[in-house]
């Protein structure tokens, strides 16, 4: 029975170190992300196995830049990466990838986020105001750094609100330019890990139709939604926050778009986004049919326009 035992004891041994030499060998592909508005960040590759003070202990991988730089790494689960930000290391060891093996980082450091500022007009275009979006960088990294590429190309530039129903949600991101939202349209994102960020009222998401489907269109949880419909954002894979609208949502911009043409066919008599992708989505069908309609002006990475001065955001 000892002899059992000892045997018993030794092969657990032998599959504990074999299972995390399996896990030290997975391959893993890293996507690095900075979205820094002027600052490049340097990514280190720590090797633990040397000695501190060794001089290949911490070595350079990449210098990444900022406002979308990015740097891919093929490495293994379970190494760590350094990178410093305002003089603070940061460390990060990159969780399991998807099914695709890879994995999306941002690297934000501390920061609780980027500031974008979208002006748009309300009261069905009788005035202009503004939706002032705190991006958050480690909610959804891949909807994050979507959402802030689209921006700086002035993609939601124009761009109606197209989905309007009050206590539920406003939708939009169906590009004014005919060749540019059939180019992006074919673009789509991977989901993102869920990171269990509740949907509150001004919650932004990407909407989408499947598995790894987002493209361009976004949704804003309306002030209102009861708490069994804000359990139920989420349920999809696609459907992961990844920003909110500052302030308080109940007095901001939102509550003043237009929403009397409701929601969408077949639930509602509001716009078919099927038909605002068409050719004459923007310059007929939106028009005609829905003049009452808001629209973004335009929307813009705060302290990448040098226009506000601290406070005035």
């Amino acid at each position: 029975m000892v002899n059992l035992h000892l045997k018993s004891s030794v092969l657990a041994l032998f599959a504990a170190v074999a299972s995390s030499l399996a896990a030290a060998e997975t391959p893993l592909r890293v996507i690095f992300v900075n979205q820094s508005p002027d600052k490049a960040v340097e990514l280190f590759w720590e090797n633990h196995k040397l000695a501190k003070d060794h001089p290949d202990r911490r070595r350079l991988e990449a210098t990444i830049p900022p406002r979308g730089g990015w740097h891919k790494s093929e490495t293994f689960l379970g190494h760590e990466f350094s990178y410093d930000v305002e003089g603070q290391r940061h460390y990060v060891t990159p969780p399991p990838g998807n099914v695709h093996s890879e994995q999306f980082l941002m690297l934000a450091g501390s920061t609780d986020g980027y500031r974008v500022r979208c002006e748009v007009s309300v009261n069905s275009q009788q005035y202009m105001d503004y939706l002032d979006i705190l991006v958050k960088p480690y909610w959804a990294p891949r909807a994050a750094s979507r959402f802030l590429e689209l921006v700086r190309n002035g993609y939601y530039d124009g761009v109606a609100f197209n989905r309007v129903v009050p206590n539920f949600l406003t939708q939009f991101g169906i590009a004014k330019d005919f060749l540019t939202r059939t180019r992006e349209r074919e673009l789509t994102l991977w989901d993102d890990f869920p990171k269990g960020v509740k949907f509150e009222p001004g919650t932004m998401s990407f909407a989408g139709s499947g598995h790894d489907s987002r493209t361009t269109e976004i949704f804003i949880v309306m002030p209102g939604a009861t708490q069994q419909q804000l359990d139920k954002f989420g349920e999809n894979t696609w459907e992961t926050p990844f920003a909110v609208i500052e302030g308080d949502v109940e007095k901001s911009a939102l509550k003043k778009i237009y929403s009397g043409y409701g929601d969408m066919p077949p639930y509602g008599r509001g716009p078919d986004s099927n038909r605002i992708y068409d050719v004459d989505g923007y310059t007929r069908y939106l028009p005609k049919n829905f003049p009452k309609l808001d629209y973004i002006d335009r929307c813009y990475v705060v302290n990448e326009v040098g226009d506000f001065s601290e406070g005035e955001f």
